[in-house]
């Protein structure tokens, strides 16, 4: 299988429009566009059912210490854990693109609603929305507090010393429809398919809110 993106690069960074936060030189950051980016993928099994598409950060820090806080840095020797951007699942065998600003196109604040997606054309019906991890991370935040589900894209601490890599991974399934009824999320997902994927190709995107890295090569 092959999967790419027309908006960056295996491995490249991911432009601003399609990302949560930007850089405010004043503020550190700023909401920005938050659309999806386009993907496409291809030479699946002819076997293949379904499709899943799951994103993720691997690179969240796995303790919020000095997460944006001022005259700290998260440190890169600090163990990493992922974080869920964005998780699709029950894609129809024929769907082989999705368009760029199709499941996300800005901030919502609380969440844009799901699970039903239908990614802005009616051949797309039939499609689920996970819970991103932003559903999580506002919890406490009564402004922004929700179930968060679709695509949010990247908004890293602006005083990580990593940049962050975004994996996006499409599945092909022996499944017409995944067996998740209900709320679910990224890590529900990754279970339920297990011993169903046929074949998988994934693309990665770099992104960074630290200004000290912006325009670097991530590592």
């Amino acid at each position: 299988m092959k999967l790419w993106s027309k908006a960056f690069s295996d491995n490249g960074p991911i432009p601003i429009e399609f990302a949560f936060g930007a850089i405010d030189p004043a503020t550190h950051v700023t909401l920005s566009s938050n659309r999806n980016p386009d993907l496409h993928w291809d030479e699946a099994p002819a076997e293949t059912r379904s499709f899943v598409l799951i994103c993720h950060d691997p690179d969240v820090p796995s303790r919020g210490d000095d997460v944006n806080q001022e005259g700290r840095e998260v440190p890169a020797s600090l163990p990493r854990v992922d974080f869920f951007h964005w998780v699709l699942v029950d894609i129809p065998m024929g769907l082989r693109t999705i368009s760029a600003g199709t499941h996300s196109d800005g901030v919502i604040a609380r969440g844009k609603p799901g699970p039903e997606a239908t990614g802005g054309t009616a051949a797309a019906g039939g499609l689920r929305h996970g819970l991103n991890d932003y559903t999580g991370w506002f919890a406490g935040d009564p402004d922004m507090k929700g179930d968060y589900y679709g695509y949010d894209g990247p908004c890293p601490p602006w005083n990580d010393s990593l940049v962050h890599h975004y994996v996006f991974t499409v599945y092909a399934l022996d499944l017409d429809r995944l067996p998740l009824e209900g709320t679910f999320t990224g890590a529900m997902v990754r279970e339920a398919i297990q011993g169903h994927v046929l074949a998988q190709a994934a693309c990665t995107g770099t992104y960074t809110l630290n200004p000290k890295l912006a325009g670097q090569p991530a590592k």
